[in-house]
């Protein structure tokens, strides 16, 4: 039988090896105390076995609360436990109940992170992954060798659904690739969801008759899962081409029955994303985060950004962008969404680092907030990224491209 892997950085008050088999036994056929059942046959068949410990730093206060140590020190390590494909099935909540569970409450540890995890073969057979993925949203959008330039509409809440469409048209009209609702919209009052996606789309739509290209506009559909259904369906009917899911709260199964309908491409947003990372002895890293999504089908996943204004370095953003151009499963292609206080400066650096062009880059604020207006904040964008893709620094871009001195005047000071 097929056995998943999961790595987990741990922090514990016991020995290292009995934290280990506590982690086992907890998440298979173990409890605190033996029980009748139990049998030797039984853990042999479905018990977790533990892999691998790496010994690490061994530290005097511990990173969570909750337990208390005889010796005053705290072990670090990083663990490898593997399960019978048995225990679980094709399951995704299931799955993920077994990696992480009951894990973080146990006073055997005062940390623990899920670090990765390796999927048996088998699973490529069972789920589809992204239906669209990077070449999907390319042939969706018309746009080859360089980024799909994206903004999200701002004001996030308090526009109408005429004067979204209105600001949509002038996106559109500046040549943008992608437009998407904020998380904080998705069928308020002041913009219904009907009245929105089709006041959206008349403007979408006429632009396409016009022009040949289809601007993807990502409605949020994100609610509970008969209003999710309903108005993915409208945008199928209104020729739309992407809906948006705030993925940590519908979940996983909510994401997969959408992502399953596989008309649309979905845009994974991630917002809570610091809930479940930001503490780096508790939570879950990046790789074993987007290898559930991309199993549930998300296309486009978000990373944060370069210089970002949220807490991740720009090494871990980095790190993510590297992790969604890794195949999953011989294939599972997502395309990365950089965003979090963007402008078109960090775009250098962006492309320095990563040497891809194989991503969205969204800007709110840099572009709706540009000193000539959104549709300069879309043309500026695009400029930044033919001057990082030349291979130029800001400051070398600024002088080729003087008219990029507006959004450096404008954003470069505030850190993105």
């Amino acid at each position: 039988m097929e056995r998943i892997y999961a790595t987990y950085f741990i922090e514990t008050p016991l020995a290292v090896e009995r934290a280990a088999a506590t982690l086992a036994g907890e998440q298979s056929s173990g409890t605190f105390v033996e029980v009748p059942g139990e049998t030797a046959e039984l853990k042999q068949r479905f018990a977790a076995r533990v892999e691998k410990i790496t010994p690490l730093e061994t530290v005097s206060s511990p990173s969570l609360p909750g337990a208390k140590s005889a010796t005053g020190k705290f072990q670090q390590a990083e663990v490898v436990v593997s399960w019978s494909l048995e225990n679980m099935g094709y399951n995704l909540p299931t799955l993920v109940s077994t990696i992480q569970g009951n894990l973080y409450e146990i006073t055997a540890f005062t940390g623990l992170k899920l670090m990765n995890l390796e999927l048996p073969p088998s699973f490529a057979q069972h789920f589809r992954g992204p239906k669209f993925g990077v070449a999907g949203c390319r042939q969706l959008t018309k746009v080859e060798g360089r980024p799909l330039i994206g903004t999200i509409i701002k004001p996030s809440i308090g526009m109408s659904a005429q004067q979204t469409a209105d600001m949509v048209k002038v996106l559109c009209e500046a040549g943008i690739d992608f437009v998407k609702d904020d998380e904080l919209m998705a069928n308020p009052p002041h913009s219904p969801f009907d009245e929105r996606v089709d006041a959206i789309m008349r403007v979408v739509n006429a632009h396409a008759d016009r022009t040949g290209k289809k601007v993807m506009y990502a409605f949020n559909v994100s609610d509970e899962l008969d209003a999710m259904q309903r108005h993915y369906e409208k945008i199928v009917k209104s020729g739309g081409t992407c809906a948006m899911i705030s993925l940590n709260s519908v979940g996983l199964s909510g994401a997969k029955k959408i992502c399953d309908n596989g008309a649309l491409a979905i845009h994974g947003h991630r917002n809570g994303w610091g809930m479940l990372n930001r503490h780096p002895l508790l939570g879950i890293e990046f790789p074993a985060y987007q290898k559930l999504w991309r199993l549930a089908g998300v296309d486009q996943l978000h990373v944060n950004g370069i210089a970002n204004k949220f807490w991740e370095s720009d090494d871990s953003v980095v790190r993510s962008m590297a992790e969604c151009a890794k195949p999953l499963l011989g294939g599972m292609s997502v395309l990365p969404v950089v965003s979090s206080g963007q402008w078109g400066g960090q775009a250098c650096e962006t492309y320095c680092r990563t040497q891809t062009v194989d991503l969205l880059y969204m800007a709110g604020g840099g572009i709706a907030a540009h000193p000539d207006g959104p549709a300069a904040g879309v043309r500026s964008l695009q400029k930044w990224w033919e001057a990082a893709v030349e291979g130029l620094t800001l400051e070398q871009a600024t002088a080729k491209y003087p008219e990029l001195k507006k959004s450096v005047e404008k954003f470069g000071k505030k850190g993105g």
